[in-house]
C-alpha cells in the first residue's frame, strides 16, 4: 500500500475540518470547533490499480497574528488550500499559503477548495474569480468533496 500525506490549508473558519468529516465520514456537523494543532484522519483509496493510504493532515487556521507553522508542510505530497467564498479575505490569502507550501516542495501538487458554495449568492457578495485547478466546494451538500481529493490523488499517484 502506498501513503500519500495531504494538508489542508486555509485561514481559520473556512471549513477545513468540515470538509474532511465529510470526505472521510460522510459527515457534516454545523457546530464549529476551532482545530488546535494538526488532527490526521486516514482514508484508504484506489488509484488505478493501486490501493492508497491518505493520511489527511487538518491544520490549524491562519490569522493575521499566526502563520502555519511550515514544519507541518515537510513530506507532503500534496495540500488543498481552502479559502470561504463568502469572506473576500480568506481567497486573497491563498496565493500566500500556496507560495508558502511550494517553498517546503517544489514538486507538491495542490488544488482548490472554494468552501461554502451552499452559502454563496453572487448578488450577496463581490463575484468571487475561481482560479485554474479550483472547485466549488460544500462541506453541507458535499458538492465537489469526493471530486477534489480523488482527483488530487490521482496527480500525486501519477
Amino acid at each position: 500500500m502506498i501513503r500519500k500525506k495531504i494538508l489542508l490549508i486555509g485561514d481559520f473558519a473556512v471549513g477545513k475540518t468540515s470538509l474532511i468529516r465529510r470526505y472521510v465520514d460522510n459527515a457534516f456537523d454545523d457546530n464549529y470547533l476551532t482545530t488546535i494543532g494538526v488532527k490526521i484522519s486516514k482514508k484508504n483509496v484506489a488509484v488505478e490499480d493501486d490501493s492508497v493510504e491518505l493520511l489527511i493532515w487538518d491544520i490549524e487556521g491562519a490569522t493575521v497574528e499566526k502563520r502555519i507553522p511550515t514544519n507541518y508542510f515537510k513530506g507532503a505530497s500534496g495540500a488543498i488550500f481552502v479559502c470561504d467564498m463568502n469572506r473576500t479575505e480568506t481567497v486573497e490569502a491563498l496565493s500566500e499559503h500556496i507560495e508558502s507550501f511550494l517553498e517546503v516542495n517544489p514538486k507538491g501538487k495542490y488544488k482548490v477548495a472554494y468552501n461554502k458554495a451552499d452559502l454563496y449568492t453572487a448578488s450577496q457578495s463581490e463575484p468571487v474569480e475561481v482560479m485554474a485547478g479550483g472547485y466549488l466546494t460544500s462541506a453541507k451538500d458535499g458538492r465537489n468533496v469526493e471530486t477534489i481529493f480523488s482527483e488530487l490523488a490521482k496527480e500525486m499517484s501519477a
